[in-house]
């Protein structure tokens, strides 16, 4: 039975969710509930929480947290233990290792499931998942960014209604520990993060929000707040209308704390907590923000801090800088260390799970510790408290989940839960049952309820359309094939971004950036109907147009990218550019239509040869994947002259990449190796690899009409008879559809450089 009451003091003041997207109170709708603040909207007429599971579920694994949407329980879950980790050349098999699931809350019993398979990723398998699936209310779709950043709209029913490939379209990175948090949805947009290496001002590494069209999948904007970042981070953003904006607030890898207009991706100001990356997720309590890090601090030797800071009250405009907060904006602060658990709003107190293994009660006004109760002995997972009914549902990450009556003058422990496996994720509540997600089952716990009451959720205002301030594009990055085309649909938006009105019709110009140190343009035109295209036979190229409509405008991205064949021997480029940390050096940047291509490689002249090399100034960039061609690549062979540096201590890995797939000389482990993950798919061939010597490598990717594929390679001295035989060939069950050709190089710690040369990619005959 279902009542409604008006919201009580466990709630904040404002709404989680977007303005036009309301929540059914009985939903467990993303990552940290109905609020955003990891409570609660339910309270029982009984309240007894019963410690005894109602089901388990163990043929799947998980490190995030499931949500919960009108009788249907979504898991972003993984596999393991289903196929070994090093393959066998000539091998059928497959791997398929994240998934979205669906089940029945209350059974357990599975509905439907949507594999999504680990490609070009660096992750570590047993760190998969630590996230959620976002939910939207309007068309019932559901959102997932896995892993290795790919980013899908999946119908009530498990079907794909539209992909984006952020690695291959973005440049996304990938890290060992796989953290991705949860999609927010706002009126028609969907926002992910990433940390990503675009192209053009995009290009320098990035802790960026991206909102695509919710619908269609289509780009809208780019956010980059911050400065560059030194690590990764999934803190999943907070949401509220403030200074009539809708904003979000979040932690950043490269160690702030950020409010962003989530209309326009207009970054509002920041507040540099640590060194390192920001993974918890904040709240707003009153007039502040409230987060926790587990890095060093700016002004200390110390790890790890408590803060509250006073939101400004400036409102910042579309066309202003950022604001820079500083230690005077902070109105207390704690020796709180936390690296990635996010706190917990329960009637007017914070409970915050610290790295020692301690629960904290926190007085958010005074910013006073009221008390602490050690629960274990570390907590250096992910795993958050969530409250509900008054009590504080409590996992860790050895699997110890505890079952806390909370006052302000202590910890009342009711149960301690032993859990099989380790929590990273939080809790997730909906009518009267709690669903708790470990690395070995996911489990269904409930309470004693009797009537279930639902708090009403506080009520956001639609924010009022005002006079139009600029135009918004969707999409407002675009990648072209020749003789391709792209409708550009233009929207004027007041100074909020609101949305007013769809624009028919506007006047498009070829822009160049003043900032620009490539001054490009690209090989395009605007035609009848806002509709851009590229000429058969447009050049290679990428730039920027600017749309001009009754003095509103806006600037849109695009690039034109070869089709197969293509060929690159480097020796065109000219080498003007003086190197920034070698002396003397001059280089060429590489293609800027090539993604994640500046700041990795650069192009340079070795033994009379103009080649592309790889850069060794950035240890972020020490594993570079750049992609030369289009996403929707199949059935293609590419070829290459490649040669790594090293000693006997140390040598550099050089490859391929052909549809998801990569072929690398591994110099350290005189190996030829494909791989995709090297948890999951890696099969390798001893192959003797000598530093500062010449290879050619050929990779060919076939899919039949079944779905399934082949994988082959072959390497040899350059300027010898090309083999007949392929080194290694791998059958893949399901294998990859489609995939963009790319270049691949590792420097270890950033110490040894790769070299490329006589690049061809050709159909398969």
């Amino acid at each position: 039975m279902r009542n409604r009451i008006p919201s009580i003091a466990l709630l904040t003041s404002t709404l989680f969710f977007s303005q036009h997207n309301e929540v059914d109170a009985g939903n467990w709708q993303f990552w940290r509930g109905p609020l955003g603040t990891g409570t609660s909207l339910e309270t029982y007429e009984k309240g007894t929480f019963n410690p005894t599971p109602v089901w388990t579920k163990a043929d799947a694994f998980g490190r995030g947290t499931p949500i919960i949407v009108d009788g249907k329980l979504y898991s972003y879950a993984y596999r393991r233990g289903d196929a070994p980790t090093v393959r066998e050349p000539n091998k059928l098999y497959d791997y398929l290792p994240e998934m979205l699931l669906c089940l029945d809350p209350a059974t357990g019993e599975k509905n439907w499931e949507v594999d999504f398979p680990e490609y070009m990723s660096d992750t570590v398998y047993d760190r998969y998942g630590i996230g959620a699936p976002g939910y939207d209310p309007e068309t019932e779709n559901l959102y997932l960014l896995t892993a290795n950043g790919h980013f899908a709209c999946i119908s009530k029913d498990g079907k794909i209604l539209w992909e984006v490939s952020m690695i291959e379209q973005f440049g996304s990175l990938t890290f060992p520990n796989g953290r991705t948090g949860c999609p927010i949805i706002e009126g028609d947009l969907v926002i992910v993060r990433r940390i990503t290496t675009n192209w053009g001002s995009q290009g320098p590494a990035a802790d960026r929000f991206y909102a695509f069209d919710k619908h269609t999948g289509k780009h809208v904007w780019a956010s980059e707040p911050g400065v560059p970042p030194k690590d990764s981070s999934f803190s999943t953003p907070y949401v509220e209308t403030r200074n009539g904006q809708r904003v979000m607030y979040a932690g950043t890898g490269c160690g702030n704390l950020v409010a962003i207009n989530m209309l326009t991706g207009q970054p509002l100001w920041r507040y540099q907590m640590s060194y390192g990356g920001v993974n918890s997720s904040p709240l707003v309590w009153k007039d502040r923000i409230i987060a926790i890090h587990g890095k060093e601090n700016l002004d200390t030797s110390e790890e790890g801090r408590m803060v509250a800071i006073r939101i400004p009250t400036k409102v910042v405009g579309m066309k202003d800088e950022e604001m820079v907060l500083t230690k005077e904006d902070e109105i207390w602060r704690l020796p709180l260390n936390s690296f990635s658990s996010s706190p917990v709003l329960l009637n007017d107190l914070i409970y915050q799970v610290t790295k020692t293994g301690s629960l904290v009660c926190v007085d958010p006004d005074k910013g006073k510790i009221l008390w602490e109760e050690k629960l274990a002995t570390d907590n250096l997972g992910h795993a958050s408290p969530v409250a509900v009914n008054g009590l504080l549902i409590v996992p860790l990450l050895d699997g110890n989940v505890y079952v806390i009556k909370p006052t302000a003058e202590k910890a009342e422990i009711l149960h301690k839960l032993d859990l099989d496996g380790a929590c990273n994720g939080a809790p997730a509540v909906a009518d009267g049952r709690v669903f708790i997600e470990t690395t070995e089952k996911i489990y269904c716990f409930a309470f004693d309820t009797g009537k279930i009451t639902y708090a009403e959720e506080p009520k956001v205002e639609a924010l009022k359309p005002g006079a139009p301030v600029a135009l918004q594009a969707v999409p407002s990055e675009v990648a072209l094939h020749p003789g391709g085309m792209e409708k550009i649909q233009l929207y004027s938006i007041d100074a909020s971004g609101v949305r007013i009105a769809e624009v028919p019709s506007a006047q498009w110009a070829k822009f160049v950036p003043p900032t620009a140190k490539v001054k490009a343009e690209m090989d395009a035109e605007f035609r009848a109907g806002m509709v851009l295209e590229a000429k058969p036979g447009a050049k290679e190229s990428a730039g920027a147009f600017k749309a001009t409509a009754d003095g509103l405008s806006c600037v849109i991205r695009g690039r034109v990218l070869h089709d197969i064949p293509l060929e690159e021997d480097f020796e065109s480029y000219k080498l003007v550019v003086d190197h920034p940390t070698i002396a003397g050096l001059k280089f060429a940047y590489p293609a800027l239509p090539w993604i994640g291509a500046r700041f990795k490689w650069e192009v340079r002249d070795i033994d009379g040869n103009k080649v592309l090399a790889k850069t060794l100034d950035r240890v972020l960039f020490q594993r570079a994947i750049t992609y030369i061609g289009h996403a929707d690549a199949s059935n293609y062979t590419i070829q290459a002259d490649m040669m790594t540096d090293g000693n006997r201590r140390i040598k550099s890995t050089v490859g391929l990449i052909n549809q998801r797939y990569v072929a690398t000389l591994v110099g350290n482990k005189n190996l030829l190796e494909v791989a995709s993950n090297h948890e999951r798919f890696k099969v390798s061939q001893d192959f003797p690899v000598t530093a500062g010597k010449w290879y050619t490598m050929k990779m060919r990717v076939d899919v039949g009409d079944d779905g399934n594929g082949v994988i082959r390679v072959k390497a040899w001295d350059k300027g010898t008879a090309e083999p007949d035989a392929w080194t290694i060939e791998v059958p893949h069950v399901d294998a990859n559809k489609v995939g963009a050709p790319g270049l691949f190089g590792y420097s270890p710690q950033a110490q040894k450089s790769v070299y490329i040369d006589n690049l061809k990619v050709t159909p398969n005959e």
